[in-house]
């Protein structure tokens, strides 16, 4: 009997196809992006050393969002994890948008960081 894949395993499966050429430096961390159905959330990350140098997401009290589902929720957690990265001394990150495809919420939270000054 054939199963249908879930939407999720196929993600993964891209995800770690990117995920063996993407990595992320103490100069150059990694900007990843992961979406659920209720929140998305972002960190940049040493994949070197294993460490999340900042991380945002829809959930964080100082953004006091009723939605966190919805473009505006992702533009501000981008303007928020590029603010928290320049307090880190970090300009240049490498985005990584976690198979997801760059659409929607995970456009416009890559825009928003852009726009608040991180080079990607």
């Amino acid at each position: 009997m054939i199963t249908k894949t879930s939407k999720n395993a196929i993600r993964k499966k891209r995800h770690a196809h990117v995920r063996r050429t993407i990595t992320g430096t103490a100069e150059r961390p990694r900007l990843n992006v992961f979406r659920s159905n209720k929140h998305i959330y972002a960190q940049l990350i040493n994949d070197v050393e294993g460490v999340t140098i900042a991380s945002a997401s829809s959930l964080d009290n100082e953004l006091n969002l009723e939605n966190g589902s919805n473009r505006e929720a992702a533009r501000q957690v981008g303007e928020l994890v590029a603010n928290r990265a320049k307090k880190h001394d970090t300009e240049t990150v490498v985005f990584d948008r976690g198979g997801y495809l760059y659409h929607g919420r995970v456009q416009e939270l890559a825009d928003a960081a852009r726009e608040a000054g991180l080079k990607f």
